[in-house]
């Protein structure tokens, strides 16, 4: 009995292990940051790019930690819901979404111009590029499922467990950007955009309709599925 017991508790868990997984993965999209790690790097050897990723996915998954512990904090003291917040970030989700299907314009280019003193695995690699409105929005929205897990702590490792992931995917892509780029190259790394845009789009979608049904729950409006 006990084994299976154990097997019901974790089944809950593992769906948002995935989700927040695929999500995170999605939005931080490691193609993406590819060519401009490639084009603020252009003077550095392997070595050097590979400890620039390496601290560029240290600073992004502390960043992840402090919006997942004191997010829930700050959300509290202004009295916002996390049922706005998972509408909010659908939103957030649906737009950047919406923009990965567009061509790359020159906005990531002006990073290009970083000086050799400047803290590039800080700024712009692990913010705003790893860590932008929309990992910060999927934190968020993700903690709205906390409270309907068996285990609050066993929902918190899983989401960390999964922002670790994701975070040192892009680390691997990041360190190995180089021959990522040769052997996948410029148009396949626009199809993957494009395809990865699609399912931002709809992630984000889920979130606002499921932060409306459970608004309207709130106001005792049930809904019927």
């Amino acid at each position: 009995m006990a084994p299976n017991l154990g097997s019901f508790e974790l089944n809950p868990i593992l769906p948002l292990f995935l989700s927040t997984f695929t999500t995170m993965l999605a939005v931080i999209n490691p193609l993406e940051v590819l060519p401009v790690f490639l084009s603020i790097t252009h003077d550095k050897d392997d070595g050097a790019r590979r400890r620039i990723a390496f601290l560029a996915s240290l600073y992004a998954l502390v960043l992840v930690l402090f919006f997942l512990f004191f997010g829930a904090f700050v959300l509290k003291i202004f009295g916002v819901s996390l049922n706005m917040v998972r509408i909010a970030g659908g939103i957030v989700l649906t737009r950047i979404g919406f923009e990965l299907f567009a061509p790359a314009g020159g906005g990531q280019g002006a990073f290009g111009s970083a000086g050799p003193n400047d803290n590039i695995a800080f700024m712009p690699l692990a913010m705003p590029l790893m860590v932008g409105p929309g990992v910060i929005a999927t934190v968020l929205g993700m903690m709205a499922t906390i409270e309907r897990a068996p285990s609050e702590m066993a929902a918190y490792a899983a989401i960390l467990g999964a922002a670790a992931l994701a975070v040192f995917i892009t680390y691997l892509c990041l360190a190995y950007a180089g021959r990522l780029i040769a052997l996948i190259g410029r148009m396949g790394i626009d199809a993957i955009t494009k395809i990865v845009g699609f399912f931002v789009s709809a992630m984000g979608v889920s979130l606002v309709f499921d932060g409306i049904v459970g608004a309207l729950g709130t106001q005792g409006v049930k809904v019927v599925l």
